[in-house]
């Protein structure tokens, strides 16, 4: 489980001008992820646009990555949805060689109760020979997994060893720190929560912004784990705004912007996603000619 205490990135899927994916900016991507001393990676989650992925292009993806990662840091498979039979048969088909743990969200659209969530987990812990990390992101799926059901799941099923929480609620986050089993990982899910979030006892983050910043949101991470809070808040400060403009006309659209600024890849979306305004893109490109 230490595994993933530190940074992750939710990494985007670059694509070209056809909407296609495009590898060549990616295999540059995972070299200067992997450059910027992160902890492991996180493919095919919200970020990586994975809903607009059919499935032929998820396996070559998920194949590609594990190539070229070569196994120098941990690579995790976000596999969720709101079709629990579908998940397990994805379980079963993909090559799940070279994944270190499943990060699969909370069932969104059909919102289910809590013993709904509850069940859905229970399913897939039963079927996945990987380790599980659970997902709470109530601003996108439109039900909030509560506390009392994280720490069931928690409790009941040894694979299921932490939880990214952007619940957005820091008294909710606080409430599972306090009260989990020993082990039990809570990541932030929200960058400008990390801070506070590792402050009360979490464990790290899944991050968007570090697509574009990797060295410098690992570095804030290991000084908050380390307890050095005065030389954290300076990076934390530093990038607090660039990350409200990353979410302010849509995500992974933001990100996006960033990394085209930065000549890393295409601000390329896929429908029904479409790239931000030229407002926010302004501030974007502002922000990274200032602190290139």
């Amino acid at each position: 489980m230490n595994t993933f205490k530190g940074t992750g990135i939710a990494i985007v899927t670059p694509f070209t001008t056809h909407l296609e994916i495009d590898y060549d900016a990616l295999g540059k991507l995972i070299e200067f992820w992997i450059n910027g001393k992160v902890d492991y990676l996180v493919v095919m989650g919200t970020t990586g646009e994975s809903v607009t992925l059919n499935k032929e292009e998820k396996k070559e993806l998920l194949s590609f990555c594990v190539r070229k990662i070569g196994g120098r840091i941990p690579l995790v498979l976000g596999l969720g949805g709101n079709h629990t039979a579908e998940i397990i048969a994805s379980l079963r088909s993909f090559d799940l060689n070279g994944v270190s743990a499943i990060l699969s969200v909370s069932p969104y659209y059909n919102k289910p109760n809590q013993r709904g969530i509850y069940e859905h987990f229970k399913s897939i812990s039963l079927a996945s020979s990987l380790p599980i990390i659970l997902y709470n992101v109530p601003g996108r799926t439109g039900s909030n997994m509560l506390p009392k059901t994280t720490l069931q799941l928690a409790n009941d099923f040894k694979n299921i060893i932490g939880i990214k929480e952007a619940s957005g609620n820091l008294e909710q986050i606080t409430d599972i720190i306090i009260n989990r089993p020993d082990g039990f990982l809570v990541i932030s899910g929200d960058d400008n929560l990390t801070l506070p979030t590792i402050a009360s006892g979490g464990d790290g983050l899944i991050s968007v912004i570090a697509n574009a910043y990797p060295a410098e949101y690992s570095r804030m991470v290991k000084h908050c784990l380390s307890g050095e809070f005065s030389q954290a808040l300076p990076l934390h400060l530093k990038y607090f705004n660039l990350v409200k403009l990353l979410f302010a006309d849509g995500s992974p659209g933001g990100i996006k912007a960033v990394l085209k600024a930065m000549n890393l890849c295409s601000d390329v979306v896929r429908p029904p996603l479409y790239k931000v305004s030229e407002e926010i893109e302004k501030q974007i490109i502002t922000f990274v000619k200032q602190h290139s």
